[in-house]
């Protein structure tokens, strides 16, 4: 299953850091969204890779951290 895990920051620096590291890993931009205004940052992934993408977002301390089935649209 293809799942979009999401992390609230609150913070423009930690959520810009995080959106960068996951960057930097090697997650294509094409699946990763950062939304500037509400300082969140989303990625869409398969099931297996969850723990490490959620291990990097968890790094950069959010407020908030979930994940829910990826919906195309």
């Amino acid at each position: 299953m293809t799942l979009t895990v999401t992390a609230d920051y609150r913070d423009l620096m930690k959520a810009t850091n995080a959106y960068d590291e996951l960057v930097s890993e090697g997650y294509p931009r094409e699946k990763l969204y950062f939304d500037r205004e509400t300082h969140q940052v989303k990625v869409i992934v398969p099931d297996a890779t969850r723990p490490e993408a959620e291990e990097i977002l968890r790094r950069h301390e959010p407020v908030e951290l979930w994940a829910r089935p990826f919906e195309e649209g």
